[in-house]
């Protein structure tokens, strides 16, 4: 996983699948969710980041990754 913010946009990027295909696009409430021709999520972009998460996009960001 892969989070980017581009401060120039005002943009986020959360990758899932790097380098993965993308097959499809849906923008939902100014989120864009790219998935594979399988319908797997590749990345999440969100659109005006600063007006829906805190000053620093990563403060507010919690997630733990785990291996089975």
């Amino acid at each position: 996983m892969r989070i980017e913010y581009d401060p120039t946009h005002d943009l986020m990027n959360i990758e899932f699948l790097s380098g993965a295909e993308i097959a499809e696009s849906t923008e939902v409430d100014g989120i864009i969710f790219d998935y594979t021709k399988d319908h797997g999520i590749v990345s999440i972009e969100i659109l005006d980041a600063s007006k829906r998460v805190s000053h620093s996009p990563l403060d507010k960001i919690d997630f733990a990754v785990t291996r089975g």
